[in-house]
């Protein structure tokens, strides 16, 4: 029988398979090992697979579709109310299988491997900056415990702790003040790591090749770190429908509550990638800064923070940021500042 679409689910070595023909009735359910996948694939007949987006679809997305078969990744809650029983491997393959071949599906965009590539500076970036401000919050704490404040900025850490350690010397256990700089060693080598990732490694350089990540930068509010992770992450922006689609895949727009045909919305739904979602909101927040100095510039945000919060004003900004890196990339425009949308006819 020929198998028409067939489910997967994933694992580290022991993949289930689940597949139908077209009448829907099941020709294979089976388990493969790692080993065994393209062999398996290379002698059936191009069909629909579908996958789970986890930890390596993309790559054998990637391998399946060179072997001639269309691969669909769908978000794992998606594919959870398929699931008819307990969870299992074998239901889940099934719930794969009925999942992708429903025609109001959302699917994932599958990434090339350059956009893994970038992507995983990102994510060893992120991990760094994180050690980094823990180590900073360390610094400080121990120090606040001997009675010495250190101003907020790790530019501080390094321009006062030594000065602070050399007045304090004749208080302070030499202990201590070894334990400290020795501390502040390892936060200057979190430091370089985390400029060389940004700026002499991949990601500037990245984003100097890239004329869609250029482009991006443009916008106020995105610097190369949010391009570069835009166009890594997004891919084809066309996949999305318009830009608030793009801008609600990264939970910058409001919940949803309503029954009743009363429309309750609520704070934004914080779905989607949480590291995007914040680089958005920070680049806003810095703009919020410049729109306060300069109002008649930034007249649309400066009326806005006349009226609410700098934190909802920053969101907003994010939001509307996100929508246009949408318009450039889905229709390869240029940004310009004094772009006004056309109004459409009623």
């Amino acid at each position: 029988m020929k198998i028409t679409t067939l489910g997967i689910d994933l694992a580290k070595d022991v993949f289930q398979l689940h597949g139908v023909d077209g009448h829907g009735r099941v020709v294979v359910k089976r388990q493969l090992r790692r080993k065994e996948m393209i062999g398996f694939f290379t002698k059936i007949e191009p069909c629909l697979v579908g996958m789970e987006a986890c930890g390596s679809a993309h790559y054998w997305a990637r391998r399946l579709t060179e072997l001639g078969h269309t691969v669909k990744l769908m978000a794992p809650q998606f594919v959870k109310p398929y699931v008819k029983t307990n969870k299992h491997d074998i239901a889940d393959a099934e719930a794969i299988c009925e999942a992708v071949a429903r025609p109001n599906m959302r699917f994932v965009p599958i990434k090339t491997i350059d956009q893994q590539a970038i992507l995983a500076v990102h994510r060893v970036r992120q991990g760094l900056v994180k050690v980094r401000t823990a180590q900073a919050n360390q610094i400080r704490g121990l120090l606040a415990e001997m009675g010495l404040v250190i101003p907020k900025g790790i530019k501080h850490l390094f321009c006062l702790v030594p000065s602070l350690l050399d007045e304090a010397k004749d208080v302070l256990p030499a202990s201590f003040r070894q334990l400290i700089e020795r501390l502040l060693t390892q936060l200057k080598e979190l430091k370089r790591q985390v400029d060389e990732l940004e700026l002499e490694l991949e990601i500037l350089r990245w984003h100097r090749q890239n004329e869609a990540s250029r482009n991006l930068e443009t916008i106020p509010g995105v610097g190369p770190i949010t391009a570069s992770a835009l166009i890594a992450s997004v891919g084809d922006a066309r996949n999305f429908k318009n830009g608030r689609q793009l801008a609600a895949w990264l939970g910058l727009v409001p919940k949803q509550h309503s029954s009743g045909g009363k429309v309750r919305l609520q704070g934004i739904s914080k779905r989607g990638d949480c590291y995007l979602r914040t680089l958005l909101i920070h680049g806003a927040r810095a703009v919020t800064k410049h729109a306060e100095r300069l109002p008649t510039r930034y007249a649309w945000l400066a009326k806005l923070m006349g009226r609410r919060n700098k934190n909802v004003a920053a969101v907003a900004l994010a939001n509307k940021n996100a929508r246009i890196a949408w318009a450039l990339l889905a229709h390869e425009e240029k940004f310009r500042s004094d772009h006004v949308a056309l109004t459409r006819p009623a």
